[in-house]
Order: structure tokens, then sequence, then C-alpha cells
């Protein structure tokens, strides 16, 4: 139920119902748990170079291509599952975007191993709790930062595709490692609140 008298993030189209209800909902909410993670770091991935509402339409469709986000079972998928894929409409047919997934399906049960949780891994780059920014107006919002940077550079390092800084941030910013609702957006205090 979206509540008009809100005030929400500069950057939300506040006429799609179910971009607001994300915003409302799950952005900027810190997650820990390995299987959301890996569902918003695969989204985040699928998303680079186009825009996120993109990717939020089709994320049934990423849900079911991607066997529900199971990341032990995304880890087996083969070629074969590539070229099926391909011809799924439900989610952005990029063939290396596809590969990506599986790939970054295999590396994140390396660091789950490593780490004992993906979660573990991932808040170490923020000292293991949300950053408050403060931010008023669109210009305020960083693209990255040096903890995206960081966290990015780690990545690949470990062999992930598709997770530059900038899209790092976004997820850092998706899964609450940083809280950039603006100061005058309702969910900020919220979420706050709520850790």
């Amino acid at each position: 139920m979206q509540k008009e008298h809100h005030c929400r993030c500069p950057w939300l189209d506040t006429s799609k119902e179910d971009y607001v209800a994300y915003h409302d909902q799950e952005w900027g909410v810190p997650l820990y748990d390995d299987h959301r993670l890996f569902e918003f770091i695969t989204l985040e991935s699928a998303q680079a170079g186009l825009s996120w509402y993109t990717i939020l339409k089709k994320r049934d469709g990423y849900r079911s291509a991607f066997k529900n986000f199971v990341v032990e079972d995304v880890a087996r998928m083969t070629e074969d599952d590539v070229e099926s894929l391909m011809q799924f409409e439900g989610i952005i047919r990029n063939r290396a975007k596809i590969a990506a997934t599986i790939n970054n399906a295999q590396r994140f049960i390396e660091i789950q191993k490593e780490f004992g949780s993906f979660s573990n891994y991932q808040w170490q780059f923020v000292g293991g709790k949300p950053l408050v920014n403060d931010l008023d107006k669109l210009e305020d919002y960083p693209a990255i930062t040096e903890a995206s940077t960081a966290f990015a550079k780690d990545l690949k390092k470990r062999g992930f595709k598709f997770l530059g800084p900038t899209t790092v941030y976004a997820h850092m910013q998706a899964c609450g490692m940083v809280n950039d609702h603006s100061n005058d957006c309702f969910r900020k205090a919220e979420i706050i609140s709520e850790y």
C-alpha cells in the first residue's frame, strides 16, 4: 500500500508502484542472508549498463532462470543451460552476463567456504555496520566510493565478472551496507531505528 504523504528519495519514480514497493520495503535494508545476497549481486551484475528498473521488472524471470537463486544449483549450470537461457525472454539475453552469473555462483561458494558466509566477507568492507550518508539531492549521490572500489577490486581478484566499482556500489546501497536514503526520505530514519 503506497503511502502518498511520505517523502521519498529523489531518484525514485513514484509513478511506478513496483519501484515504490522496492524502495519502501527492500532498498537500503541491511541484508545478512547469503541466499538474498546472491540474488541481489546477480541482479546488480545483470543491470550493468542498464536501468535498475529494467532488471526489477524481470526479477521473476531471473528467479525462474537461475533456480530461485540457490547458489549451489546455479554453480552447477552448464553451457547447455546458457544456450537455453539465450532463448528465454524473462531475462536480459546477454551471453556474457548469463555465463558470468554461473561463474559468480562458483566464486560465491568459494568465498562462503573461506569466510563462513558471503555476508561475513561482504560486510568487512564497511567495518561490519552500515555507513550512513548525508544526502539531500540527486547530485549528492556518489556513483563509486573507496569502499566500493576496494570491494570490486577484491571480487575481480577472486574471479567475479560484471561487478565493477559502480555496480558494486549499487549493490552496497541495495543491501544496506550504506544507507543512501536521502535525509528527507521517511525510510532513512526507519531503517536506522531497526538496527
